[in-house]
């Protein structure tokens, strides 16, 4: 291996994002806090790196595992890279903003890191922007953060935006219910997982009926909640439903084109969350975009959502590249400002001698400004 290629070679899971689509990502994320901002979200900016002790309380607890650390030359403490930005924004809210009125409506951009990827999104570090609506626990603010998601990334430009809503509380309150505790609780979460029917009736003795009819609940939205409506839940679980319903309600009347899928058992990746959650995903793209949910965030509820910057890109049109204008050198200043006003990218010649023909085509420019005023490079 040379050495340029040697200086070249990173970790696996990182990488170099180069021209033009760095300047794409900006974009997109200028455009997403844009949206949420003029919906009433105030951005907070975390740091990169804090104390683990604090990094990791609360919901934060849940991306321990794959949480980067480091000890602290100064302070001789335990720090620790964020893995994700929804546990410092809850911080933020708890400490910082705590005396600011609720509900509180805060919005972040920012890169996260990973110990490891997953087999569908094997990047380590990359982009998170997100809201959080803090200090309510109504069924409207839920669906406040669904459909401001799902109408910002349709704003985007990202085609086939769908929603797939679970609750990761329902399956707990059944096993309350009827005692699965333990061992057994565990061994059953893991046949819901993979909805695996034949293992939940070997597992779940007078549950089996019930478990197994979630399992089938599955599906589109109305047909998933005339299926749950159906069923004799334990009053806990029953409330799971209702709010469920609620919601699916709301985000239909404010979004109805949003396609909405309901997964009643569904829990991976929704651990630490304490009521409705949704993935959302979009056409042709088996990365998810983002998720969100409830929570607790600092002790009062929360909910909120998370837009992975590298799947977004994914589903989006690729960047449109700029109009380039090669400018000679020793054109006055005056003019390539004027250009640029009119949306040109000008890029300046340093050499007076320099050819401007060769020197625009080198410099990747489309147009080349010419005694006689702007030039198509291709053609002259």
């Amino acid at each position: 291996m040379t050495e340029t290629a040697n200086r070249a070679l990173l970790p696996a899971g990182l990488r170099d994002m180069l021209p033009p689509d760095a300047e794409f990502e900006a974009s997109v994320v200028h455009s997403l806090m844009s949206i949420f901002a003029r919906h009433g979200y105030d951005r907070v900016k975390p740091p990169l790196i804090e104390f683990e002790e604090s990094l990791l309380d609360g919901a934060g607890g849940g991306t321990s595992s794959q949480t980067f650390r480091v000890m602290d030359p100064m302070s001789q403490k335990m720090m620790g890279l964020r893995a994700d930005m929804t546990p410092q924004v809850a911080r933020i809210a708890a400490t910082r903003l705590g005396s600011q009125p609720r509900p509180l409506r805060l919005s972040y951009a920012g890169q996260v890191l990973r110990v490891k990827g997953s087999q569908l999104r094997p990047e380590r570090q990359f982009g998170q922007v997100g809201i959080e609506l803090i200090g309510s626990d109504a069924a409207s603010a839920d669906a406040e953060v669904l459909v401001m998601t799902a109408e910002a990334l349709i704003d985007l430009g990202v085609a086939g935006v769908s929603a797939d809503l679970a609750l990761p509380t329902l399956v707990p309150a059944v096993f309350a219910a009827y005692g699965i505790t333990g061992e057994a609780a565990e061994r059953l979460r893991a046949a819901l997982d993979h909805k695996d029917s034949a293992m939940v009736a070997t597992l779940s003795g007078g549950a089996a009926p019930l478990l197994q009819s979630l399992i089938a609940a599955a599906g589109p939205a109305a047909r998933a909640l005339a299926e749950l409506g159906a069923l004799d839940l334990p009053p806990a679980a029953a409330l799971e439903r209702d709010r469920l319903a609620q919601v699916v309600h709301l985000v239909g009347n404010d979004l109805p084109g949003l396609t909405l899928t309901v997964d009643p058992v569904e829990n991976r990746g929704f651990e630490y969350h304490t009521g409705l959650s949704f993935t959302l995903f979009a056409r042709n793209i088996g990365a998810e975009l983002g998720r969100g949910g409830r929570y607790k965030g600092g002790g009062e509820p929360a909910t909120g959502a998370t837009v992975f910057m590298d799947s977004v890109l994914a589903a989006l049109p690729g960047p449109k590249l700029p109009r380039r204008l090669f400018v000679p050198a020793g054109t006055p200043r005056a003019w390539a400002q004027a250009f640029r006003a009119q949306g040109w990218v000008t890029v300046s010649g340093l050499d007076p001698a320099a050819d401007p023909k060769v020197e625009a085509r080198r410099q990747g420019c489309g147009h080349r400004l010419g005694p006689d005023g702007i030039v198509d490079v291709e053609l002259g």
